[in-house]
């Protein structure tokens, strides 16, 4: 498996298979998708195919708006290949380059069924829960700082 840059066309396959299933709406488009920073990032198998998906936007979290975020959205792993450390791959990648662009923290709107994924991976939740307007599913937010 490799990180590898991707096209936001790449992002909607696994975005509509995995974060849309079952949910009320099939839109895989989200607004922050091509707003100046934004990048998109992919795990590919050995055959070359795209299992895993996130997207990563310059956006500061309001109860934190002193620091310069950057919000992991739309992070997705097919479900055959989930567990197999590409989610790992996908987080690792996008905090590291969080670092390199001079972030602060790294944010996401996170399911409550992920919650443990993201704090193996350092980030916390914060807050109070809330239900998602397009999923209707519990989230939180969490966040990892980078620099104090």
């Amino acid at each position: 498996m490799r990180v590898a840059d991707i096209d936001l066309q790449d992002t909607y396959a696994l975005r509509l298979a995995v974060l849309r299933d079952n949910t009320p709406t099939t839109n895989v488009r989200f607004a922050e998708d091509q707003w100046p920073g934004v990048f998109h990032l992919g795990i590919r198998d050995d055959d070359d195919q795209l299992i895993a998906i996130s997207s990563w936007v310059p956006r500061n979290l309001d109860v934190l708006h002193d620091m310069r975020g950057l919000q992991l959205r739309g992070m997705a792993t097919a479900h055959v290949m989930q567990g197999n450390g590409a989610g790992a791959m996908l987080v690792s990648a996008g905090v590291q380059r969080a670092e390199h662009l001079g972030f602060d923290l790294v944010w996401a709107n996170a399911r409550d069924t992920a919650l443990a994924f993201y704090a193996r991976h350092g980030l916390i939740a914060i807050g109070d829960g809330f239900i998602e307007q397009a999923t209707q599913l519990p989230h939180h937010v969490v966040i990892r700082k980078l620099r104090d």
